[in-house]
């Protein structure tokens, strides 16, 4: 079929009034699917279900660092970070373990900064403005984190080898509000880029007006590959942010939210030393230590990086087929109209659609009447707000293959049917 935009009215109208009696049938089905959130299957959660096997109550709780039954290890045991180190690309020295979930250590880390400053600078309560960098489209809770503490945030287009570099650079290197940015690095949420080698070594070569910036390296991904015999790779930035003379400037969060059980993981930062001792001294008057028994069950079942990887390739046993069925309607439906485009991950757990320009809140719409319920139009740039209304996340990882399949359909007939208005409205 050729381009909507070459059809003539007449010809849209036709094409139209098939395509409402295909939906009004979807309509009729009284159906209930969604891809709202990023959320593991059950078969994926069920991999998991033998590490709660490997405690009980006859199990040895000793660790490294004595009983983890007891109080006390504030940064974590030795063994998780040795776990969270292999897996985040970060020496075990450089890490502090936190609890179940990274973007708990996210909002932390904000609210920190916000309430006491980051290693002696002012808090940032007490200035009159403080930004953030948010690459778009993004992770929406990243963005709800600063603006719940009225931080205003900058749009940052992302372009394929990660952030639009030399608009980072104008912020940071002469606006000493800009306090920090938001990062995905691989496989970015929704988009799934990877930074590229340049793109981090330039973050790395950063020189902010603000002595209190800092890089926030969300790592949610970092061993979510679809195709783990060919892993994108990103190269370490707390490294070459040491052999660029800013260590501190960089947290690398990260978790097994999406390895093993969301909410019920270990979460983790790895930063330099200097940052280390600045957070211990929230942490002191905050708690005596996290779940160290989830910890050391983590370390059991895993043993090591290698039991990581091998646990994920199974993940992505599950995940690729349903990867690869929305490319693949997506393609036999839509290529060539010229009403949309969309991205093809090799990892994490999204796939990111524009539409045409004004129709993204309209398709979202529209689908949830044909029942199937997306991530709402806008949540993918800060305050909710898209400048083009054309972003639309897909999160193909929580449905069955054939609710998948279903679903993705009625996506399709969703975004033909707006797009057709838009082109009868011009």
């Amino acid at each position: 079929m050729k381009p909507y935009r070459e059809m003539s009215k007449e010809e849209l109208a036709s094409l139209k009034e098939q395509l409402t009696a295909v939906y009004k049938e979807y309509q009729g089905k009284n159906l209930s699917l969604n891809m709202a959130r990023g959320k593991p299957s059950p078969d994926q959660l069920d991999l998991s279900l033998p590490m709660l096997d490997v405690l009980n109550s006859k199990s040895d709780f000793m660790t490294a660092d004595g009983d983890v039954r007891n109080y006390g290890v504030l940064t974590g045991i030795q063994e998780a970070k040795e776990l969270m180190g292999g897996m985040m690309d970060a020496p075990a020295e450089n890490v502090i373990m936190y609890g179940s979930a990274s973007l708990t250590l996210m909002y932390d880390t904000v609210s920190r900064s916000y309430t006491h400053g980051v290693m002696g600078n002012t808090p940032w309560c007490r200035l009159d403005k403080v930004k953030f960098l948010c690459p778009v489209p993004g992770y929406d809770r990243h963005f709800a984190i600063t603006q719940f503490f009225g931080i205003e945030m900058i749009n940052i287009p992302l372009h394929e080898d990660g952030p639009d570099m030399d608009l980072v650079e104008q912020y940071v290197n002469n606006d000493e509000a800009v306090k920090g940015i938001w990062c995905v690095p691989l496989y970015s949420n929704p988009s799934g880029q990877c930074y590229s080698d340049e793109v981090v070594k330039r973050f790395a070569n950063l020189k902010p007006a603000a002595k209190d910036f800092r890089i926030y390296w969300d790592n949610a991904y970092c061993v979510h590959h679809l195709y783990p015999d060919h892993p994108c790779h990103v190269l370490d930035i707390l490294s070459e942010c040491e052999k660029a003379g800013n260590p501190d400037m960089v947290y690398k969060f990260g978790s097994t939210a999406k390895v093993t059980f969301p909410g019920a993981g270990i979460s983790a930062i790895a930063t330099s030393k200097a940052n280390i001792e600045d957070i211990k001294k929230q942490m002191n008057n905050q708690l005596i230590s996290h779940d160290k028994i989830n910890q050391l069950r983590h370390v059991r079942f895993f043993k090591n990086l290698d039991g990581i990887k091998a646990h994920m390739a199974k993940h992505a046993e599950l995940l690729r087929p349903r990867f690869e069925a929305v490319d693949e309607i997506l393609n036999r439906e839509l290529a060539g109209l010229e009403i949309g485009q969309w991205t093809k991950p090799q990892g994490g757990y999204f796939v990111s659609f524009d539409a045409l320009d004004g129709c993204a809140k309209a398709i979202v719409a529209k689908c949830k009447e044909a029942g199937v319920v997306m991530t709402g139009a806008g949540a993918t740039f800060p305050y909710g707000k898209d400048p083009h209304d054309s972003n639309i996340r897909i999160a193909p990882s929580f449905p069955s293959l054939e609710d998948l399949k279903l679903a993705a359909e009625i996506f399709c007939v969703c975004v033909k049917l707006v797009s057709i208005d838009k082109l009868l409205e011009a």
